[in-house]
């Protein structure tokens, strides 16, 4: 791999393995070399062939099993706005062990002709446009982009900020205009991604990438918010149901 005699010998190992499992050389379930195989192949103490199995954990690679070793653990389910409201609602933060966030950009913009039809308002009115990439041990899980009404950034003018909120959108929009996201749809599309959004992503610019678009309307019946994410590589959407 390009870069690899840059990186400590831990990590170097770590980073071929990664590249086993990201070609599905390595699936899920399958044992991974023990800390004594990777010595022996590797030439490397026993201290340096331990670390390897521990990224590889700690970036969501593998998992432990007693009486097994480490194996290639499975998918996680990927995390979504629905699932972000979810957690918050459950007492959480809104966030998976592991993940972080980085708000790129938020300000007052003139709405453009989607976003108007969906929020219900006329074209070119001032709409809070928040943009952030969430992060985990794998690299990005998903660049989201929301737009709101434009008034909900003077009863909340963090809004506008990069800082992060300390509710998440929905629980400081619920908090200071008393409107509460109450129903949503969701669509799972492939959508051609924006050349600013290809290089967060680590994709060919105009490549075509999985989104979720979600709508949310609150206890009214008017949209409080228009979310659009473009998934991570090789992330992908799932979703349990309970039958009986």
């Amino acid at each position: 791999m390009p870069g690899e005699t840059a990186l400590p010998p831990y990590r170097r190992i770590a980073a071929r393995i990664k590249s086993q499992i990201e070609r599905g050389e390595l699936r899920p379930g399958d044992r991974i070399p023990s800390v004594r195989e990777i010595e022996r192949t590797e030439n490397v103490s026993t201290a340096t062939a331990t670390r390897v199995a521990a990224v590889l954990r700690q970036e969501g690679y593998a998992d432990s099993i007693p009486g097994v070793g480490t194996i290639v653990s499975h998918p996680k389910p990927q995390t979504t706005g629905p699932d972000r409201l979810t957690m918050l609602r459950a007492g959480g933060d809104g966030f998976q062990a592991g993940e972080s966030v980085e708000v790129l950009m938020s300000e007052l913009v003139p709405a453009p002709d989607s976003v108007a039809l969906a929020l219900d308002i006329e074209v070119g009115a001032d709409v809070v446009q928040r943009q952030r990439v969430y992060r985990d041990g794998r690299g990005v899980v998903t660049v989201s982009t929301s737009w709101l009404p434009g008034e909900f950034a003077e009863s909340a003018p963090e809004l506008l900020s990069t800082g992060p909120l300390p509710k998440m959108t929905f629980g400081l929009v619920e908090e200071r205009t008393g409107r509460r996201a109450s129903k949503r749809r969701d669509v799972v599309a492939m959508r051609p991604i924006p050349d600013d959004l290809a290089e967060l992503l680590q994709v060919p610019a105009a490549s075509l990438g999985l989104t979720m678009t979600n709508t949310y309307w609150d206890q009214h019946g008017r949209v409080t918010e228009h979310a659009v994410d473009f998934l991570g590589s090789g992330r992908e959407l799932s979703a349990e149901y309970v039958l009986d």
